[in-house]
């Protein structure tokens, strides 16, 4: 476990509400809510109509990463027609949806608007400074008001503004802290307009400059934190920079909502975000999976059977471990803590529960029969 919280120095967050209208669940951010997970989709909602099977498609995906426990999800808003396209998906489903905006205004407003097919999007994340007149951010401001949707404010290294651009490479000013100003200045923006339902979120690549960035914000800011590290990379880097970042800042008690940024699916980003705050004592109950990394010795196709079992255990609302064991040998001994266990040798299956064998069953069968034994936990 990562946990033990040290917090003194940093100011307790104000709680900004997501959603709650519309059949949208209401999803708390700040304070003391948990830790919420948060995902992006990958893909172009353009081509989106209703009835259609894409529509379809996409809400059967929304529902398979809510039972993975994502919380909220991102989607891309880069012309009209997908803004229209996110509010339709918004209609059909009761995740809070945000609006990612950039430079256009009117995209936002778009989203925002419920005089057509649709509703209102949950949430809109814009970077006020590149939105362009403070007309333009107040318009924003008064549209999220009227239909009660929260802000994000995005920050990252690319967006910082060019006197502090300017200092950060010249050496006067480290970039983290850069990107922590960037953001205090765009909150005051939003505080100037009496605009309190504000979440921000100060992305680098690098595991030390995002920290720092949230540290130096959370130090004199009541805002919530979205934390991440920006273009993470594949799986396995993007997994390691996003555990070592969140493991750091939430024990900490920075942080109150997470997205892990990976060149993968939205699936293994909702698991690893999911499994870091399980690890960090942050996020209670559902099932924990328990799976040998393989040897000659093994007789079990555990890579195989995870693969075709992991989401569906995931989703489970159970409270239970299941382990996956690749040899008999070790099986039920490593894994005498699962509730329900399975290791192979050959032909034959052993399904287990507590470390104590129940059955043995022929190697063909052990989905069948794992299937039978899971529905009785």
């Amino acid at each position: 476990m990562c946990y033990t919280l040290r917090m003194a120095s940093y100011k307790t967050t104000r709680t900004v509400s997501i959603g709650g209208r519309d059949g949208i669940a209401q999803v708390f951010v700040g304070g003391s809510s948990p830790v919420t997970i948060q995902t992006m989709w990958k893909d172009s909602i353009v081509d989106v109509s209703e009835n259609s099977e894409h529509l379809e498609q996409i809400l059967r995906d929304i529902a398979s990463l809510k039972m993975l426990g994502c919380d909220i999800i991102r989607f891309a808003v880069p012309d009209t027609e997908s803004a229209l396209s996110l509010r339709l998906i918004q209609s059909k489903t009761d995740v809070p949806l945000v609006a990612d905006i950039h430079f256009d205004y009117r995209l936002a407003l778009a989203c925002l608007d419920d005089s057509k097919a649709g509703v209102s999007v949950g949430a809109i994340r814009i970077n006020p400074g590149n939105i362009g007149s403070t007309d333009r951010v107040k318009a924003v401001v008064e549209a999220c008001q009227a239909h009660k949707a929260a802000i994000r404010i995005g920050v990252n290294s690319g967006s910082l503004p060019k006197d502090l651009a300017q200092k950060v490479e010249d050496g006067s000013l480290d970039r983290s802290e850069a990107l922590s100003q960037t953001a205090l200045r765009e909150v005051s923006v939003l505080d100037q307009l009496g605009f309190k339902d504000v979440v921000v979120s100060m992305k680098a690549s690098s595991v030390e400059e995002t920290i720092k960035a949230n540290e130096a914000f959370a130090r004199v800011s009541d805002v919530p934190l979205h934390i991440g590290v920006t273009e993470a990379g594949p799986l396995i880097t993007g997994v390691v920079k996003s555990t070592l970042a969140f493991s750091h800042l939430l024990r900490e008690g920075i942080g109150s909502t997470i997205r892990v940024s990976l060149s993968s699916s939205p699936e293994n980003e909702v698991i690893t975000g999911r499994e870091i705050l399980h690890e960090c004592g942050l996020r209670k109950g559902g099932v924990t999976l328990v799976s040998c990394p393989r040897c000659g010795r093994m007789g079990f196709d555990v890579l195989g059977f995870m693969q075709r079992w992991q989401k569906e255990l995931l989703s489970l609302k159970k409270d239970v471990t299941i382990a996956v064991m690749g040899c008999v040998v070790n099986g039920p001994g490593e894994g005498k803590h699962a509730d329900l266990g399975i290791a192979g040798g050959g032909d034959s299956v052993i399904l287990f529960r507590k470390g104590k064998i129940i059955r043995t069953i022929c190697a063909k069968d052990a989905d069948t029969e794992f299937r039978k034994e899971l529905e009785l936990l």
